[in-house]
């Protein structure tokens, strides 16, 4: 789980500086706009709002962008999509597990894009229920590394709710039952500690050990995957050691 997690943190803070900064900016909006028309368009009243835009912010997302993507969710502005969460699942080279979620106003396009890119880099879809069962749905806060030590951070969030507290080198991951998120996130702040980003994630319960063939391999599938327009998060459940991780870069 841990070469799985610091490889997701390495992705997301690449993918804000290099050439796919618009598919993040669209992914991210998506959410916004979809956590406004799932809770109302009050973010003190919508953690997962709440959430979402400050995810968003972090990544840079224009305040504009984000202001009208909460108006169209809420309704308050027309133009909004009847935007649909698919999941899909799938296995990778050396039998990794993958779960595939989609924030889609086509399924048939999602499912074609999806399966396309598993296909063209040795992987394939497999039926529902095959792969769900390796993973947990889990809530996950990620924590730069800075002033608050991990000591200050455990002791900020085990009351709330925190299950562990991993170091990934540059930041801690905090994870926690998905109904305790919004405690832990609070207890954060309150204790102010400034986090990276608050969300429901999944995190599997059994890794697959990979070489460096076999990492190329995996990264290769999940970049093809990510690049699909309707794709929000890839998950899977490959384990790679610091040493490969830094080796295929």
């Amino acid at each position: 789980m841990s070469g799985h997690s610091k490889w997701a943190t390495t992705k997301h803070k690449k993918a804000v500086v290099d050439a796919k900064r618009g598919k993040l900016f669209a992914r991210l909006i998506k959410n916004v706009e979809v956590a406004a028309r799932t809770g109302g368009g009050d973010p003190s009243g919508n953690p997962t709002l709440f959430d979402a835009i400050q995810k968003a912010k972090k990544s840079s997302v224009p305040a504009d962008n984000i202001d009208r993507a909460v108006k169209r969710g809420s309704g308050a502005e027309a133009g909004g999509a009847d935007w649909q969460t698919v999941t899909y699942e799938g296995y990778g080279p050396n039998g990794v597990a993958i779960l595939i979620e989609c924030l889609t106003d086509n399924r048939n396009r999602a499912a074609t894009e999806v399966r396309t890119a598993l296909t063209r880099n040795g992987g394939s879809l497999a039926d529902a229920g095959s792969v769900a069962y390796m993973f947990a749905r889990k809530g996950v806060v990620l924590v730069p590394k800075g002033p608050a030590s991990e000591d200050d951070v455990l002791g900020a969030v085990l009351d709330a709710g925190a299950e562990e507290c991993n170091d990934l080198g540059e930041a801690y991951e905090v994870v926690s039952e998905p109904t305790d998120l919004l405690a832990v996130r609070s207890a954060l702040q309150g204790a102010g500690i400034e986090y990276e980003s608050a969300e429901s994630s999944f995190v599997p319960s059994v890794t697959v050990p990979l070489d460096e063939d076999g990492a190329r391999k995996i990264f290769k599938l999940i970049d093809a995957v990510e690049d699909c327009d309707d794709v929000q998060n890839v998950y899977a459940n490959f384990d790679v050691p610091d040493e490969i991780m830094a080796a295929v870069g």
